[in-house]
Order: C-alpha cells, then sequence, then structure tokens
C-alpha cells in the first residue's frame, strides 16, 4: 500500500530538467513569428515565452527538446537544431 505523494509547491523551480535533451533543442528565428501563441500553448514544460511579434523564446534550463513548438509554428520561424551548435 502506498501513501499520500506530498510534494512542496514550486518546487519544479528548483529542478532543471533541460539537460535531459540529448539531440536538438529549438532555435526561435524571430523573422516571420506573428505572436499566435501557439509555441507557448503546446509546450509541455511550459519554458516558452514572449509577448509581441519576434520576441518569443525558450528557457533551455527547462526545455527537452520534445521540438512540438517547431511542429505547431504556422510560420515555421522555429527549427530545430543540433544540441551544442553554435547557430
Amino acid at each position: 500500500m502506498f501513501g499520500p505523494l506530498v510534494v512542496k509547491p514550486g518546487s519544479s523551480k528548483k529542478n532543471k530538467t533541460g539537460s535531459w535533451r540529448i539531440e536538438t533543442r529549438p532555435k526561435y528565428l524571430q523573422k516571420e513569428c506573428i505572436a499566435c501563441k501557439l509555441c507557448v500553448a503546446i509546450c509541455p514544460e511550459g519554458c516558452v515565452a514572449g509577448g509581441e511579434k519576434n520576441t518569443y523564446h525558450c528557457d533551455y534550463d527547462y526545455c527537452k527538446g520534445c521540438g512540438l513548438c517547431a511542429f505547431i509554428c504556422p510560420k515555421k520561424d522555429i527549427e530545430m537544431v543540433k544540441e551544442g551548435s553554435k547557430e
């Protein structure tokens, strides 16, 4: 039998999970962005932020490189690049 699982609120900010990325990460080109916020809505980690056109970016400390933001972008203004590239 298992007891209740208790987690302190806000503890996830202490656990940077970006190091789990193994191959690719998103690169926000910030050229054709229309601020549709689809990348914000689809990110499972909630690490995409921005407010106006061409200002969106992700926090690589938490990004796992799933590529959903690049997949959903209607303007293809996000591309997946190899981890460690200088792009």
